[in-house]
């Protein structure tokens, strides 16, 4: 939350409890990636509040959550998961598989995102 100013706690909304949550800890206790599954609907996952420490981007703890939360969605039996993605990210989940559908909203006047969208086989 910190690089957009805001207070710890707005990574909360009405679906925290009802959604699936993951994080790497290294032995350290150190957190170091974390990433929410929600389930829009029978066949549709989507996933959000995706974060790792830039201290450790290029290690692949992004990708490994983004596998586990892909994981849990095709057990849940959805056919598809969607994310939100900011323009700096798309390079990330396009190698995870996921494509571009449309640019959609602008996070705080700023941060453009887009709708990425991924087949679970």
């Amino acid at each position: 939350r910190a690089p957009w100013d805001q207070p710890r706690g707005t990574e909360r909304d009405d679906l925290e409890e009802s959604s699936l949550h993951r994080m790497i800890i290294l032995n350290s206790g150190e957190i170091v990636a974390c990433g929410r599954l929600q389930l829009n609907g029978p066949r549709e996952a989507q996933i959000r509040y995706m974060a790792v420490d830039p201290a450790f981007h290029g290690k692949g703890y992004g990708r490994a959550i983004i596998t586990e939360l892909e994981t849990l969605a095709a057990d849940a039996g959805a056919e598809k998961v969607v994310l939100q993605a900011r323009a700096n990210a798309l390079g990330f989940y396009e190698a995870c598989g996921y494509q571009a559908v449309r640019e959609t909203f602008l996070l705080y006047n700023s941060i453009q995102h887009y709708l990425m969208e991924k087949a679970l086989s």
